[in-house]
């Protein structure tokens, strides 16, 4: 039996007596009753989002402590720097090479190869799938002898011997939403959380003064794919745990600083009152977002101090700047961004992801691979050496990959020195570096044609149920309830993690 609530006092539905209203103010304050039922429903839906609005919060931070009980193991890393290329890096032309390309260079691919695959429909009506050999020089380096491309990424090369190179990452996926989407929340479905805001939610994050996940994406890079917000978002956990973006001009995070006229102790007392406002509200309806709304004021307070030391890598020795190249005094650039991501680890951030956009080359590779990579070879590399020589390579995981690969066969028309690929969801290649993964490591084959897999794979959900073990997390136990569904970052099908790849095992 339910309460109704009528001018300020509470009415049993049984009670007798007369009441004058006129229509509208019956609908109005029978408003009131449907809206205690649907609260009730939707508080009963989100009770896995309450207790993360709870668990995440230790002393009002809003990002410390995380979920007891994790991690569930003593892990090899505490912290993830995630190089994301989107677009689809061709692993053909990088590091999946093998020197009998160059004998079926202009041939048609063989269908007992393709074997039915589907095609996106910029490809498909294609009469003709001639291969193309990388159009550039491999050479073998590092103490394995590993195959990577001499002419694109040189420095890459020279700390091979740090990484794990996984040949044989797949997807289902093919087209570059859905691909994006599937290997950074587990799903190819909106709404669900970014790997960033699950550990967010699971570990917390021994900074209280910075955001548990930082997102930033290059100034100067090619055009590309749209990234949308809901790359890092946080889907049904607390918005607190989404995502931050951190831009290259003006401010660095929006609306953090003062107004004008507004200094830090008025700034202060109004946050107090309005505080004081929202817990009165919490304890009325009991939303968990208005806790996240008082723990993110808190946090924006204390970034304003935080954030601008952070940002200013001007500190930075001019070694460190060669290091990372001729643009890594240009803000937003991906050297500089690296740069401010070692930082920001350095400093306890958990995940930080870096995203930069123009790997989808369907036509001129030669020269937009060559244009890409020229953007992130050194940067890249450099970062390695950087976290090594700090002493924090080996607990800090460092990811460079993006959705899919590329085609063996060229998108359009293949000449003497141009042609295009098109997208390949089937094997691609991502490399791995710290944080408990073996060093100087190949893992997985492709056939002949860098078309199929041969031994080894690795599916994107395992890839990143590798990730979450290295953190401490057994991936198959983190999981929240939503819509009756146990969500979790490996999607629905079990995941496994890749034990070969990694130094303990």
């Amino acid at each position: 039996m339910s309460l109704c609530f009528v001018e300020n006092r509470i009415m049993h539905p049984l009670e007798k007596y007369e009441l004058q209203m006129t229509r509208r103010q019956l609908l109005s304050r029978g408003r009131g009753c449907l809206g205690v039922a649907a609260l009730a429903s939707l508080m009963q839906q989100d009770q896995a989002s309450a207790l993360a609005g709870s668990q995440g919060v230790v002393g009002g931070s809003g990002n410390a402590g995380g979920v007891p009980g994790l991690p569930h193991f003593p892990g090899t890393a505490k912290r993830v720097i995630y190089l994301f290329m989107a677009g689809g890096p061709s692993h053909i032309d990088m590091f999946d090479y093998k020197p009998a390309l160059k004998e079926i260079h202009g041939t048609e691919l063989p269908e007992s190869i393709r074997n039915g695959q589907r095609l996106t429909g910029m490809s498909s009506g294609q009469s003709t799938f001639p291969c193309v050999a990388p159009m550039f020089n491999f050479k073998r380096y590092g103490e394995r002898g590993t195959w990577v491309n001499s002419d694109l990424l040189p420095h890459t090369a020279s700390v091979v011997d740090e990484m794990t190179i996984i040949k044989t990452m797949n997807t289902e996926a093919i087209n570059h939403d859905p691909a994006i989407t599937y290997i950074n929340t587990g799903t190819q479905q909106l709404g669900r959380p970014s790997m960033g805001s699950w550990l967010s939610y699971g570990l917390g994050s021994p900074n209280e003064n910075l955001p548990a996940y930082v997102t930033m994406i290059s100034v100067g890079a090619s055009p590309g794919q749209a990234l949308f917000s809901r790359l890092w978002g946080s889907g049904p956990l607390p918005s607190k745990h989404q995502g931050v973006q951190f831009r290259s001009g003006g401010d660095p995070v929006l609306y953090l600083n003062n107004p004008a006229g507004v200094d830090a102790g008025i700034r202060r007392k109004l946050l107090d009152a309005v505080g004081k406002l929202n817990e009165t509200r919490f304890d009325d309806v009991g939303d968990p977002e208005i806790q996240t709304r008082i723990a993110q004021y808190e946090m924006a307070y204390r970034m304003q101090t935080s954030v601008p030391d952070l940002m200013d890598i001007e500190s930075e020795s001019e070694a460190t700047f060669q290091m990372y190249g001729p643009d890594a005094k240009k803000p937003g650039s991906f050297a500089a961004n690296c740069i401010l991501a070692r930082r920001l680890a350095e400093r306890g951030v958990p995940f930080v992801q870096l995203f930069h956009r123009g790997w989808d080359q369907h036509g001129n590779l030669p020269r937009e691979l060559k244009k890409n990579c020229q953007g992130v070879d050194q940067p890249a590399a450099a970062l390695i050496k950087d976290l090594k020589q700090r002493g924090m390579l080996e607990d800090t995981v460092v990811v460079f990959g993006g959705e899919f690969g590329r085609t063996i066969y060229s998108q359009g028309k293949l000449t003497k020195d141009n042609h295009g690929r098109d997208h390949h969801g089937r094997c691609f290649t991502t490399w791995v570096a710290g944080g408990g993964f073996k060093r100087g490591f190949d893992y997985g084959t492709t056939d002949d044609y860098s078309y199929n897999i041969v031994e080894n794979p690795v599916h994107i959900n395992d890839f990143n149920a590798t990730l979450l073990h290295t953190l401490g997390i057994d991936h198959r136990r983190f999981t929240i309830k939503y819509q009756g569904l146990d969500l979790k970052l490996t999607g629905v099908e079990e995941a496994k993690v890749v034990r070969d790849v990694l130094a303990a095992s």
